[in-house]
């Protein structure tokens, strides 16, 4: 047989050669064979790639102009960007990278934000709002989202089938659709949270190459997106954990005295880490930070929120225009930090006994008043020294001062003893003294100025105070646990707080009597006060964490985590009562479940395989046991951190919160999918290594979900894009789960 013969199998002239090799093959015939394996594998996944993306153009762009409409939460981040453009400050419990987003796109095409998207409903044409443009941003980074699913799955080593069902599942999933095409921040945060999971697989297949450029490079993109993902939602957070687990994991690894791995190379590896896990994503989220504070210097709506120092250091700030210094002498009027109540005494007594049988001072009351201070809540402040004379003139009172108030429309002076307080026995009753009690060391209060690092005056408005009594070191306090009763005219309560340093303690002079503050400044060209940047950054994060935490009002379309994976309730996002048109967030019901039963599983598996492990028995293949437990168990992890922590919060919670989550979900269903339908693996680590197999149950099982995933897609698909309306009846038919409670239900309506 001559060498012509040995050489091909099949005339040389096939248009393909054969991707099986015998042992006749040479060399030669096995690179060329192999060769145009690869080459048809890229050439499918390309063609795949552009399908999906296609595909999710066609799903995520769809009637995007419907409705022209503000819909659910546009009506905060619409007007977050109008405040970008504003230039005036604002305050929101997320970082700012995705309203700048979303502000940038606003000022590309010529929105001014002077509309604030005032309410649920309005119309965008009434007002010129580019509503259009700025959707497509979300829009299209969701179709974004898309191909980096594919390429995800690509990256691990999955065949062209599992890439492209996993992202199909995504695509058609009326969710990810309805959230994701909207003036809200889910969609960057999804799309910065896959580009994280990307960069992380790239890096982590260069293992065999560590210290390289590709390596740093990878190492450091995997870095900064998840700078980015923090830089949208605090939710980010969930994503520097699953990373950072996967991370220690593969530290773990290369400890293993197996690996060959030297002392200080591994030292090298710990640190190289260590260095770009830590300072790339912290350099990231400070920039957007930074970027915010200079974009924000005019004050605004936010101003409330922050401290006065940070409100003193914005542009036209009213706080700084109000702020004068107060002066022994000064008739002052004192407003409760946290309850807003003012500081007040009036010509009525405590009861001698209360309701309880407890015995009062029946001594004049001190209560806090709610609503516009009157000529009962102003306080003359003098100094402790000096008792029945005015304090030495332009002596401004000072950080560790000790003063007494002297309530100017009955010139008593205020006094706490050791008497218990109307509701809370454990607390100093507040009264004030006659002319007579002047000396008493009872009337005697020290100042304790809350920012006295940054200035040692106090200051109305700018420079809160906690006046603790000089005699029993008990802080002026009120609360509005249990308003007094009809003799104290529902007032609040003011007692002594046996805790001085308590932050509940702080009061705020608003005004001094006979001054006027505008005048003063403004003679003065009082300029913004300038505030570091780390000053500002540590403020506004401990009050967004602060306010976030407070987020539990109730809401009709509120959910708690374990009802998500089952999809068993949604959100009504806008409803059109006369054309019975209405956007109602669902997930599709096929792919979550399936991204339940893919969860379960996979960690049915796990366990099942320790068992084995223990008892020396190998279930399956090594390679094919070790690719499913080291990807699917990253798709896990990433699931779970995206998930369990939202059982332990205690703010309202929402279905959209599941997002993140569910899309890491999707990517755990590809692996199950490939692990129980495709015989073999493809490590995605070598173009060298045997091509997984796949057959006729293959693409009958891949046709099948799709297939209900596509059908439930177009039954929800009016409550997805908001149109066209539908009739009773049509509504009944796409309510699969009796939980879905749809708008344009009640049959008294009809």
């Amino acid at each position: 047989m001559d060498e012509t013969t040995l050489r091909y199998r099949k005339p040389p002239s096939a248009a393909i050669p054969s991707t099986q090799t015998t042992e006749d093959d040479t060399v030669d015939d096995i690179v060329e064979k192999r060769h145009a394996q690869i080459c048809r594998s890229q050439y499918s996944k390309t063609i795949g790639l552009a399908a999906v993306i296609l595909a999710s153009i066609m799903t995520t762009f769809c009637k995007l102009s419907h409705p022209d409409q503000v819909v659910f939460d546009e009506v905060h981040f619409g007007k977050f960007a109008g405040y970008y453009l504003k230039r005036t400050y604002y305050f929101d419990v997320h970082p700012p990278l995705g309203k700048m987003m979303n502000a940038a796109v606003g000022y590309i095409l010529g929105f001014d934000g002077s509309y604030e998207f005032d309410a649920i409903g309005d119309k965008y044409a009434d007002h010129n709002v580019p509503y259009i443009g700025m959707r497509a941003l979300p829009a299209g980074l969701n179709v974004m989202s898309t191909a980096l699913i594919f390429g995800i799955m690509n990256q691990s080593g999955y065949a062209t089938i599992t890439c492209m069902l996993t992202a199909s599942m995504y695509l058609l999933d009326n969710a990810m659709i309805a959230q994701q095409r909207l003036i809200m921040l889910d969609s960057a945060l999804i799309f910065y949270m896959l580009a994280t999971i990307y960069s992380y697989i790239r890096f982590y297949k260069l293992r065999d190459r560590p210290f390289s450029l590709p390596w740093f490079s990878w190492m450091t993109a995997t870095a900064a997106a998840m700078g980015m993902t923090l830089s949208v939602k605090m939710v980010g957070l969930f994503l520097v954990g699953s990373i950072g687990t996967v991370v220690l994991v593969d530290i773990w690894d290369l400890l293993d005295a197996r690996r060959g791995i030297s002392l200080k190379r591994l030292t090298f590896h710990m640190m190289a880490r260590t260095i770009v896990f830590t300072t790339v994503p912290i350099a990231v989220y400070l920039f957007w930070f930074y970027l915010h504070f200079a974009i924000l210097n005019q004050s605004g709506p936010g101003d409330a929120y922050m401290s006065p120092r940070f409100q003193s250091s914005l542009a036209n700030s009213p706080i700084s225009i109000q702020s004068l210094d107060i002066h022994f002498g000064d008739v002052i009027n004192l407003q409760h930090d946290e309850t807003e109540a003012y500081l007040e005494s009036n010509e009525n007594r405590y009861p001698l006994r209360y309701e309880d049988g407890r015995i009062s001072s029946q001594g004049y009351q001190v209560t806090g008043m709610n609503g516009e201070p009157d000529a009962n809540c102003w306080w003359r402040v003098v100094r402790a020294e000096e008792v029945g004379g005015d304090a030495k003139p332009n002596k401004p009172v000072q950080h560790g001062d000790v003063i007494q108030l002297q309530h100017v429309a009955s010139s008593r002076y205020l006094l706490t003893h050791d008497v218990a307080s109307p509701t809370i026995p454990t607390n100093q009753e507040f009264t004030t003294a006659d002319e007579s009690e002047k000396n008493n060391t009872h009337t005697h209060f020290k100042v304790h100025l809350n920012d006295h690092a940054n200035g040692q005056t106090w200051q109305t408005y700018m420079k809160s105070a906690r006046l603790v009594h000089s005699a029993t070191s008990v802080a002026l306090w009120t609360h509005k646990k249990t308003l007094l009763p009809e003799w104290g005219r529902g007032h609040q309560e003011v007692n002594g707080n046996k805790n001085p340093t308590d932050k509940s303690n702080f009061w705020t002079a608003r005004e001094i009597r006979g001054k006027n503050a505008t005048e003063i400044n403004m003679a003065k060209k009082r300029d913004a006060q300038p505030l570091s940047f780390l000053d500002k950054f540590f403020e506004l994060q401990k009050k967004m964490l602060i306010h976030n935490s407070r987020l539990t009002k109730p809401h009709p379309y509120q959910s708690t985590p374990i009802v998500w994976p089952l999809m068993t309730k949604g959100i009504s996002y806008w409803s059109d009562k006369e054309t019975r048109q209405q956007i109602y967030l669902l997930g599709n019901v096929v792919g979550w479940w399936m991204m339940l039963l893919s969860n379960t599983f996979a960690m049915g598996f796990f366990v099942a395989d320790q068992l084995a492990q223990r008892r020396g028995v190998s279930l399956l293949d090594e390679r094919i046991r070790r690719r499913f437990i080291r990807s699917s168990g990253f798709f896990l992890i990433l699931y779970g951190f995206h998930y369990l922590p939202f059982y332990a919060m205690g703010r309202s919670l929402f279905l959209h919160h599941y997002l993140p989550a569910a899309t890491c979900g999707y990517l755990l269903f590809g692996a199950v999918f490939q692990f129980l339908f495709i015989r073999g693996v493809d490590t995605g680590y070598t173009s060298w290594t045997s091509r997984a197999q796949t057959s006729f149950k293959t693409y009958a099982a891949a046709a099948t979900i799709l297939a209900l995933q596509l059908y439930v897609y177009l039954l929800l698909s009016p409550l997805t894009y908001g149109t066209p309306g539908l009739a009773l009846e049509q509504l009944e038919d796409r309510q699969l789960i009796d939980g879905w409670r749809f708008q344009h239900m009640d049959k008294r309506n009809l």
